[in-house]
């Protein structure tokens, strides 16, 4: 039932930013961009590469935790393991450039400065490792690395709960850019700590 309820999750937001390439507009979040950050090549590049790529990453990333799957397919295993991580670094190096624009002043930009570094560099450390064919250390990293991609759903599934709670968007999205990831981490490392 968990890995089931995590697919439809994860494909459910991985499908998502097809939302942003149907319309090309200004819609959700965006809304509360002014027009002339919207109209910059550069903002714009790095909202479409942070949610695409994301998006990518999320729909390779969750398959890879099914047990009887990677032990049946590992060929497909690893092509998809080379794409989740082609799709993690560009979107995480968004990520962390779109942070410096995150609504809820330093506490927000600061939670997804951090966020998109951490995102980063497990990807990272899980691939080293599985170079090393530390598997191991490779399963690992890569939970912190899902973990931290998987903070797009926790994130949209805490602000709902979140504005009502503190009566506006500005304390909710403070505390949604830590929330949506912390506790991602914290599961991370529960989920790993005997391996």
């Amino acid at each position: 039932m968990k890995r089931i309820l995590l697919a439809i999750l994860a494909i459910s937001i991985g499908l998502y930013p097809l939302y942003y390439l149907v319309t090309l507009d200004k819609v959700g979040l965006l809304q509360m961009k002014s027009d002339a950050l919207w109209a910059a090549t550069a903002y714009k590049a790095g909202f479409y590469t942070h949610v695409l790529f994301g998006g990518i990453a999320m729909l390779l990333g969750w398959a890879q935790f099914m047990p009887g799957w990677r032990r049946r397919f590992p060929h497909r295993h690893r092509q998809m393991g080379k794409g989740y991580v082609l799709a993690a670094i560009p979107a995480s190096l968004a990520g962390v450039y779109l942070s410096f624009y995150a609504e809820g002043g330093l506490v927000g930009k600061t939670g997804f400065f951090l966020l998109g570094w951490i995102f980063l560099i497990t990807t990272l450390m899980a691939y080293s490792a599985a170079k090393k064919q530390d598997f191991v250390a490779h399963e690992r990293w890569m939970y912190y690395s899902y973990a931290a991609c998987f903070a797009a759903v926790t994130l949209r599934l805490w602000m709902p709960i979140l504005v009502p709670l503190f009566g506006s968007f500005t304390p909710a999205y403070q505390i949604v850019a830590w929330l949506c990831w912390v506790p991602n981490m914290l599961f991370a490392w529960w989920k790993t700590r005997d391996l």
